[in-house]
């Protein structure tokens, strides 16, 4: 019987592949090939000692946040360039859940089958917005766009529970807030294609944000810290700015956020 291949090794590679459409075809091939029992998770496989830069293309041109041009959505070139920047963060949420799944080791199974299924579902999300970039005359690269999401990514690297809280239940979770904002934009424009797109992204944001929660709660649990106190003392020491509100309560309830949580998420965001 042939040997199963290693889960670690496809997934630094995919983590290295710089072309978006290699690396999102090989996301959607590992989470099936972990299903199917083609790829195996190697116990002995010794884990990363270091942070590293995943592979990207030379563009999109990344800037720091601030420089990002603001357009509006009355022109073609004013949505396309909205589309880019959910474009861009989708193509880094590949790389996000790759890593997740790759750098942390010895966690149970299902710590590797849900955050390889994450990233196959970004990795169509990406392909979404991608080729209804094409319908408008654009690809991605064409806007200049940030690096917010890795540089968190490299500020958790040294721990599971910081990453489960610092990505997943912040930054991916501000796409739950600030999505159905755009939904109705776009939709006041008649652009039903692109909402289409959204809808199914903040539908399934709400699984991958959940994906975050359980991981974070077993952490949490893992490590002998509460919760609720350990989230909050994260947020303040690691990720001032990128709390804001208004909250989408709903969303981010279904996502595993108690009510007693979002009131103190709510006095923080406040505070800081």
């Amino acid at each position: 019987m042939q040997r199963a291949a290693s889960l670690f090794e496809a997934l630094q590679a995919a983590i290295a592949e710089p072309d978006p459409e290699t690396k999102a075809a090989a996301a959607i091939a590992i989470a099936a090939g972990l299903r199917d029992g083609s790829l195996a998770i190697d116990e002995s496989a010794p884990a990363p000692t270091a942070i590293v830069d995943p592979g990207r293309p030379v563009k999109p041109a990344l800037v720091a946040p601030r420089d990002v041009p603001s357009r509006g959505l009355g022109s073609v070139e004013g949505r396309a360039g909205l589309l880019h920047a959910v474009a861009h963060i989708e193509f880094n949420a590949i790389n996000l859940a790759l890593d997740a799944a790759w750098r942390f080791r010895g966690m149970p199974p299902d710590f590797y089958l849900d955050w390889t299924f994450v990233a196959s579902d970004e990795a169509r999300h990406f392909r979404l917005l991608r080729d209804r970039l094409a319908v408008l005359g654009y690809s991605y690269g064409d806007f200049a766009a940030h690096n917010g999401l890795w540089e968190m990514a490299e500020k958790s690297a040294g721990r599971c529970l910081a990453r489960m809280a610092l990505v997943p239940r912040l930054l991916e979770a501000r796409g739950l807030d600030v999505t159905p904002g755009m939904i109705t934009r776009f939709r006041s424009l008649g652009d039903h294609d692109s909402v289409a797109i959204l809808e199914t992204i903040l539908r399934e944001e709400v699984a991958h944000v959940a994906v975050g929660t359980r991981w974070f709660e077993w952490c949490c649990e893992r490590e002998g810290v509460v919760p609720g106190e350990t989230f909050l003392a994260l947020l303040r020491d690691v990720a001032r700015g990128s709390l804001r509100g208004p909250f989408n309560i709903e969303a981010r309830r279904a996502a595993g956020f108690g009510d007693v949580e979002m009131a103190n998420l709510a006095a923080l965001a406040a505070e800081l």
